[in-house]
């Protein structure tokens, strides 16, 4: 269990293990074409010590590894010190607390995300005025300026599901997320129609877990599953707490999460029915 920073070096350290597997060297020998000593290739290996972008790219020549989306996800997980980097929420980096910007870095470079939400719509298909109502109740007494800040971030998040190789996202909504009155009946009936909206997108699956299902697995909470593209085994369950989140990426945890996201998903209406219930309920 650990923190954002130290699952990305430790996800970047196990990538590039991966990849100095596959081009035949050793530790050693891989430090010796950098001009390294060989402790420093087993720090970052291991996730002990940060890593300079330059050093990633270095590696990434020794290693002769040529796929741009590769390199480019790669780079993403490099971790500097002012992390003054081209990311679009880096012009947020004053309002946004690191977690949150480790888990839009997480969100940005995943494939697959596996989503079950027990309270609010997943962040990725709010609209703007359910994420205003959500802000404000979830941090009272925030300056107008900043909830609208936040809601631009969460809106600026959403552009995952609508690039050229979408985020694959797969949610399961407990039924009181669409029964709670968030912002009022308006913004509900809005909500609504967009998740309806969403829905259509083929990389997008929607399915509710009604009342009548009683109790499940997810009453213990909300969490996330992302996956990575070329990336060997670095699944991340990330569970949000109201200062904090956990990253859990040990292969037991990682299991068992998957385990009862698969049970949820058999309990929950299919993706039919689950809309059916949706438009319903608007």
């Amino acid at each position: 269990m650990r923190h954002g920073p130290a699952v990305r070096r430790r996800k970047l350290g196990e990538e590039l293990r991966r990849l100095r597997d596959r081009a035949g060297l050793t530790s050693p020998q891989a430090a010796r074409l950098a001009g390294w000593h060989q402790s420093k290739v087993s720090r970052i290996e291991t996730g002990h010590s940060g890593v300079k972008p330059e050093d990633v790219a270095l590696l990434l020549s020794v290693y002769d590894v040529t796929e741009p989306h590769l390199r480019s996800l790669l780079e993403a997980l490099v971790e500097t010190p002012g992390e003054a980097g081209s990311q679009w929420w880096q012009a947020y980096r004053s309002l946004l607390p690191p977690q949150y910007r480790d888990f839009i870095s997480l969100e940005s470079q995943a494939c697959t995300a596996r989503s079950l939400e027990t309270s609010v719509v997943p962040g990725l298909l709010q609209t703007a005025d359910y994420a205003r109502a959500v802000t404000r109740a979830t941090l009272s007494g925030l300056p107008a300026r900043k909830v609208d800040s936040l809601v631009e971030v969460r809106l600026a998040r959403q552009k995952v599901l609508r690039t050229a190789s979408p985020l694959t996202l797969s949610a399961v909504l407990d039924e009181a997320v669409l029964r709670r009155a968030v912002g009022g009946e308006r913004v509900m009936r809005d909500q609504a129609r967009h998740l309806l909206e969403m829905a259509e997108l083929p990389h997008v699956r929607l399915q509710v877990l009604p009342f009548a299902a009683g109790a499940h697995t997810g009453l213990t909470g909300a969490f996330v599953i992302f996956s990575f593209p070329d990336m060997a085994d670095l699944d991340v369950v990330v569970i949000d707490h109201l200062a904090s989140s956990l990253y859990l990426e040990r292969r037991e945890d990682l299991a068992q999460y998957t385990a009862a996201f698969r049970r949820l998903q058999t309990q929950a209406l299919g993706h039919e029915d689950s809309l059916d219930l949706i438009a319903g309920i608007r």
